[in-house]
C-alpha cells in the first residue's frame, strides 16, 4: 500500500509568508546599512589648516543672526573672535532680531572689548520676510564690499580656533563657491537624545551625496548652522532677498545657488564646530516641524518616507517575533524564517546602537528605536499640517 507523504513536511502558507518576509527583512537591512556606509564614505571631512599669511588672507566676515539665543550668543561669539584667522581679515557681525531676552545686551557687552564684533538691531521685520532670512540680508548688507567671504553660522554653535581658516583652505583648494560644515551634535536631554540620532539617520539615508556634490547635478545638501557663501556668488543670486519668504532658508539658498552654476558640497565639520540647537522636547518638536516636510521634498514624500520608517523601525520586533510563535507551533518554516530574521534585526539594533555611541549617548538609546521612528511620524505629520495650513510658528511669530 503506497505511503502518504505527511502533510508537514511541505510548508504550508503562513509560514512560506514568515520564511520569505525574513529574508526580505534581512535583504533590506543590509541594503540599509550598505547605503549608510557608502553615504559617511561620501561625506568629507573638513581637514585643519594653518592660518594664511595676512596679505595673503582673503576677508571675511562671521554673520550670527540671533533671536532668543541669550543662553548661546556669549559662547558662540567668544569661540569665533578666538579664531586663528588673522583678526585684520576676520569681522564678526552678530545682528539681534527683535530677542525677547538679554541677547542683544550680551552681545553688546562683548562687543566693548572686541574689535573685531559689531552687534546691530535688525529693523522691523518687512512683509513677506522670514526673520532669520532678513537678519541674515540685514548682516551681509553691513558688511557689503569688505568682504571675499561671507560665513552664515547660527547662535547655537561654538567653534573650535582653527575653524575659519580651516574652511577658508578647504574652499580654496576644492574651487567651492558654498561650503556647508555639518556640525557636532550635543545631546543632553532625553528628548534629545532620543530623536536627534535617528532623525539624522533618515535624513542622511534620504539623499544621495555623489548625487547633490556633483557639480552638473542641481540637486543640493546644505545646512544653516555653518554657510561659507563666496560674496559675488551670493549677491549675484540676490542673497537672502532671493529666498525672503523660506522656512527652511539655508536649503533653498544652497540651491539657489547651486542652480545658477556655483560649486557647494556639505562637508562633516564635526571636529571644528559643535551645536546644541534644542533644550527638550518644547524646542525640538516645533524645531523640527517647522520645516521637516521641505527638507525631506514636500507633503507626500515626508509621509512615505515616515510611513516606511515606522514600518521597518517595528519589523525589528515584529518580524522575529512571528517568526519566534509559529516555530514554537511546530512551522518548520517559520523555524528556519527565524535565522534571517534575527540576523537582520540584531544587525538594525546593532547599527542604531553604534550610531549612539558615535552622537556621545548612553547605547541603550539606540534600542528604543523604533518608538523614536514612531514619535518622528507624528512630529513628519505635524509638518505636513503646518505645511498645508500655510502657517508656521517659531520663536513667538508666525509666518503666513
Amino acid at each position: 500500500m503506497r505511503q502518504r507523504t505527511p502533510i508537514a513536511a511541505f510548508p504550508g502558507r503562513d509560514e512560506t509568508v514568515d520564511l520569505l518576509l525574513s529574508w526580505i527583512w534581512l535583504a533590506v537591512v543590509i541594503w540599509l546599512i550598505a547605503r549608510a556606509f557608502q553615504q559617511r564614505g561620501l561625506l568629507q571631512s573638513l581637514k585643519a589648516a594653518e592660518p594664511p599669511p595676512a596679505d595673503r588672507a582673503p576677508k571675511v566676515a562671521v554673520i550670527v543672526p540671533a533671536r532668543d539665543e541669550a543662553a548661546n550668543i556669549d559662547r558662540c561669539l567668544r569661540s569665533f573672535v578666538a579664531q586663528t584667522y588673522p583678526a585684520s581679515r576676520l569681522r564678526i557681525v552678530a545682528i539681534d532680531d527683535h530677542s525677547r531676552d538679554r541677547s542683544f545686551a550680551i552681545a553688546s557687552a562683548l562687543a566693548q572689548t572686541c574689535p573685531q564684533l559689531t552687534v546691530l538691531r535688525s529693523p522691523p521685520l518687512l512683509p513677506h520676510w522670514v526673520g532669520k532670512s532678513h537678519a541674515c540680508w540685514i548682516g551681509a548688507r553691513a558688511v557689503a564690499e569688505g568682504a571675499d567671504w561671507l560665513c552664515f553660522v547660527d547662535a547655537d554653535v561654538w567653534a573650535e580656533p582653527a575653524l575659519v581658516a580651516s574652511a577658508i583652505a578647504a574652499a580654496n583648494a576644492g574651487a567651492l563657491d558654498l561650503l556647508s560644515l555639518a556640525p557636532r551634535q550635543e545631546l543632553q536631554s532625553f528628548a534629545e537624545r532620543l530623536v536627534m540620532p535617528c532623525g539624522l539617520y533618515l535624513l542622511a539615508l534620504c539623499q544621495d551625496l555623489r548625487t547633490v556634490h556633483a557639480r552638473n547635478s542641481s540637486e543640493v545638501t546644505a545646512t544653516g548652522q555653518f554657510m561659507l557663501v563666496r560674496r559675488t556668488c551670493y549677491e549675484t543670486v540676490g542673497g537672502h532677498a532671493a529666498i525672503r519668504g523660506a522656512i527652511c532658508e539655508d536649503l533653498m539658498l544652497a540651491r539657489l545657488l547651486k542652480r545658477s552654476g556655483s560649486h557647494a558640497i556639505l562637508q562633516d565639520g564635526r571636529r571644528f564646530l559643535s551645536t546644541r540647537m534644542y533644550r527638550g522636547w518644547s524646542t525640538l518638536w516645533i524645531g523640527i516641524a517647522k520645516n521637516l516636510s521641505e527638507m525631506l521634498g514636500g507633503p507626500m514624500r515626508t509621509i512615505a518616507i515616515a510611513a516606511a520608517a515606522v514600518a521597518l523601525a517595528w519589523a525589528a520586533w515584529l518580524i522575529p517575533l512571528s517568526d519566534a510563535l509559529h516555530c514554537a507551533q511546530g512551522s518548520c518554516g517559520s523555524c528556519v524564517g527565524l535565522i534571517p530574521a534575527t540576523l537582520g534585526s540584531a544587525a538594525a539594533f546593532g547599527l542604531h546602537i553604534a550610531g549612539a555611541s558615535y552622537f556621545g549617548v548612553p547605547p541603550w538609546y539606540g534600542v528604543l528605536f523604533p518608538l523614536v521612528y514612531s514619535a518622528g511620524a507624528l512630529i513628519a505629520i505635524d509638518s505636513v499640517r503646518r505645511r498645508l495650513s500655510g502657517r508656521v510658528t517659531w520663536k513667538g511669530r508666525t509666518y503666513p
